[in-house]
């Protein structure tokens, strides 16, 4: 294709500058154009089988419907892979624009499949074994990959946020304990006791060092009494010891070479990484820098290149257009008689003119639309009964069969693929190795930005004009054109609603988040990534529902769920506007399963900044009405002013429950029940806030108001096998211990049915002390020691996960 790169130009190559450099850039820009161009094949090919030149037949079997659906969505999910791998890599400023555009619309795409799935199967989880066999993928390719663009591209806006918000928190840490510093008094019989404490330590370290030295000395004369019988039998056991470890080693090695073979363990060569990997990983780095170097190089050509066409070419384009106008006034008089209406700014203005349609045509078209709006005025009850019959009329059409939605993104798409084909696919890059912008293109781009502007100032010109030549030739005409403005204008004014008001108007933003840290309702993410809530993919989910069980989700289920619902949503504005709107989450799980630390995520990924109003943590803080009034009203302020925002509501049952207990009335946990759905209907598309509530007793709550409030309600069950194994080998090496053969992992997590990740981490913490890991060499870890802790954790039962499932 002409769109990769050429083959080496060695004339080119051999100019002054680092060879290595060109090198690489020629490389690089070859592999990720590649992987472009094959995303854009894919993606050429949905669309044609997505908008047909003829609509699709209504599907009645709701099965092939979903079987449809699921392909769909699998497959745009590995374009979204593609796309994002060669954002992330490609350096040319311009190919980075249009890639952008099209990775936005492959994700909005991705939302709106998984809700129409939703919206047939009536699950928020689905399971496409059959699809991912059909394909020949793994469900690794599956994964929902979080783009680095998210944090990448606001770091500055992010940095300064983040310094803000760590002054605020150290200041407030020092006026709530200014003692912190200085050291603690002591008195005369404290400072004995700890003296004496340390002595006695001292003495007793010196006394087990003495008792050592004194064994090993009596071994040593018991060795040295010993005759020839004593060193025969040394010289037996020590061939013993040393046949049985070579034998042992042997048979090992033995087995292991088996297991490759069999391609059921991974030779040990390919688990080191290669050196074209390490040199990838480093040139990351390196490919950032230059990305934003380009970016630089980028923007500043384009002001220069606008005021060079502003300067050269904007008197021509302004006398030109002004030509045609006229041209336009003079062929409209002689074709209807009189002079026409000019085009409102609404309309286009002037550029209407331009288009192939002649005078009479554009004439007829505005009496035409100026007919409509006089006819809608005095109409409304007939429309709206219209439009009932009409909404009936397409229910009943819907029922005959199974429709995709319509698509907001598609068009995008459409409109993307078509500037690949046009400009990328076969632009020649013969000497563009450093992979900077074309300044060809940039003038093409800014000509346009440049005749817009333009033309807003000759319509003002041109209005006035045509305005003194109807005074001169058609006056009666004129009186009825300006009343018909006037009435426009009347009617846009009529339609205007009044601003809420804003109860903290003399604030700063520095100010408001100060208040909200010291009350304890700004709080910062803790540093942990969506990859380290980690479980197993459910391979049975296509099994069991064919045999009408409704299986239980797996941990890796929940984490891609999240990243679709919250956030992707949550990193690009773009999609959050456009996208179908999820404005609130319910976590809803026994305790330890993790859903703090998916909110914790959730801020890390995408930036957020998090808000804490759980029932227990806005207890007697802003007393009153008007004090819980100014404390919503502060916090979705600032969640505006530092979107994307997240409002984490813990114990999110407390806020509707049917009975509040006896030793929780004075906490008054129902207080946010009527104010916040309020504040929570004034979110819109363009406000990226997120409502994440967590819940482990949902039954003792009023579920219908449970679920009003709550868009989507996430089920997180206990983790499963495969998901237990992962977690057990991942976290004892995450708290420094060592997994070797002697610890049976798979018998771990076999006795650990109905145990939570908390319940794990809890255990694990209590084994691995410093001086368990330091003795690791000696005596490595083994399963049994995890048994007796565990023993004394009450675990979740089945009957109270099908509870919450129900």
């Amino acid at each position: 294709m002409g769109f990769l790169s050429p083959p080496f130009n060695h004339d080119v190559i051999g100019q002054p500058g680092s060879h290595f450099t060109r090198l690489l850039y020629f490389h690089c820009s070859r592999t990720y154009n590649k992987i472009w161009a094959d995303a854009q094949e894919e993606l050429s090919c949905l669309l044609t089988e997505e908008l047909p030149d003829e609509p699709l037949r209504p599907e009645k079997d709701r099965v092939v419907f979903f079987q449809r659906l699921a392909m769909l969505y699998v497959r745009y999910i590995q374009i979204f892979r593609q796309l994002e791998k060669a954002y992330n890599q490609v350096v040319h400023p311009q190919k980075r624009r249009v890639i952008r555009v099209i990775l936005d619309g492959i994700i909005g795409r991705v939302l709106e499949l998984k809700n129409e799935m939703v919206e047939k199967e009536f699950s928020e989880y689905h399971y496409m074994d059959d699809v991912l066999h059909d394909l020949k993928l793994t469900p690794a390719e599956l994964q929902i990959p979080i783009p680095s663009f998210f944090i990448s591209e606001r770091s500055k806006e992010l940095q300064e946020r983040k310094m803000m918000l760590a002054n605020i928190f150290k200041m407030v840490e020092v006026i709530e304990n200014p003692n912190l510093v200085l050291p603690r008094d002591l008195n005369q019989e404290e400072a004995i006791k700890i003296i004496q404490v340390v002595e006695r330590a001292r003495q007793g370290r010196l006394r087990a060092k003495w008792y050592e030295e004194k064994k090993n000395m009596e071994k040593m004369y018991k060795a040295k009494d010993q005759g020839e019988d004593g060193v025969e039998s040394a010289v037996i056991c020590i061939q013993k010891m040393w046949r049985g470890y070579t034998e042992r080693k042997k048979t090992k090695l033995a087995r292991d070479e088996e297991l490759i073979f069999l391609g059921m363990v991974m030779d040990p060569k390919y688990q080191v990484p290669r050196p074209a990997e390490v040199t990838a990983q480093t040139g990351e780095t390196f490919t950032r820098i230059k990305q934003e170097a380009h970016e630089e190089d980028f923007q500043r050509s384009r002001v220069a290149v606008t005021n060079q066409l502003r300067d050269v070419e904007g008197p021509d384009m302004s006398e030109t257009m002004k030509d045609q106008i006229r041209q336009w006034f003079i062929e409209c008089r002689d074709v209807t008689g009189s002079f026409p209406d000019y085009p409102d700014e609404e309309d286009g203005g002037s550029a209407i003119i331009f288009a192939e349609k002649t005078p009479q045509q554009l004439v007829e078209e505005i009496a035409a639309k100026e007919e409509e709006e006089s006819n809608n005025m005095p109409k409304g009850k007939e429309q709206k009964k219209a439009k009932k019959d009409k909404g009936k009329d397409e229910q009943e059409e819907e029922e005959a069969g199974l429709k995709l939605f319509p698509s907001a993104f598609l068009s995008d798409l459409k409109v993307g693929h078509k500037i690949f084909v046009d400009v990328w696919q076969n632009h020649c890059e013969d000497t563009n190795f450093m992979q900077k912008h074309d300044v060809e293109l940039v003038k093409e781009e800014r000509r346009k930005v440049i005749e817009a502007e333009i033309r807003f100032k000759v319509d003002e010109q041109m209005r006035q004009e045509l305005t003194n030549l109807k005074l001169l030739v058609d006056k009666d005409k004129s009186g009825k054109a300006k009343g018909s403005v006037k009435k426009k204008k009347a009617s846009k004014s009529a339609k205007r609603k009044k601003k809420e008001k804003d109860l903290t108007a003399d604030r700063t933003l520095e100010s408001l988040c100060q208040e909200l840290v010291e009350q304890g309702l700004l709080k910062q993410a803790n540093n942990v990534r969506l990859q380290d809530y980690q479980g197993d993919y459910s391979y049975l989910g296509t099994t069991l529902r064919q045999n009408d069980i409704e299986p239980m989700p797996s941990l890796s289920d929940v984490q891609q769920v999240l990243a679709l619902y919250a956030i992707l949503p949550l990193g690009s504005q773009v999609l959050h506007e456009k996208a179908p709107l999820i404005k609130a989450i319910l976590l809803a799980g026994p305790g330890g399963v993790g859903k703090r630390m998916l909110v914790h995520a959730v801020c890390q990924e995408t930036g957020a900044t998090l808000f804490d109003l759980s029932p227990l943590n806005i207890a007697g803080k802003y007393p009153g009405k008007s004090g819980l009034n100014m404390m919503l009203h502060i916090v979705f302020k600032v969640a505006r002013l530092m979107q994307p925002s997240v409002i984490w509501i813990g114990e999110a049952e407390k806020m509707f429950y049917k009975k509040v207990p006896k030793e929780e009335k004075e906490l008054d946990p129902k207080r946010l029940k009527k104010d916040f759905p309020k504040y929570l209907k004034l979110i819109k598309g363009e406000d990226c806030i997120l409502v994440i509530g967590a819940t482990k007793d949902p039954l003792s709550a009023d579920i219908k108001s449970l679920c009003k409030m709550y868009s989507k309600i996430i089920l997180i069950p206990r983790p499963d096998y495969g998901s237990r194994y992962i977690l057990w080998k991942e976290l004892i090496k995450k708290h420094e211990g060592e997994v070797t053969k002697a610890l049976d992992l798979s018998s771990l997590a076999k006795i650990s049915d109905g145990y939570t990740p908390g319940h794990m981490v809890q255990v694990i913490q209590s084994i691995l002390t410093k001086r368990r890991i330091l003795h690791q060499a000696k005596r490595p870890l083994t399963a049994a020691e995890f048994v007796v802790p565990l023993a004394k954790i009450n675990p979740v039962f089945q009957e109270e996960e099908e509870v919450l499932k129900v």
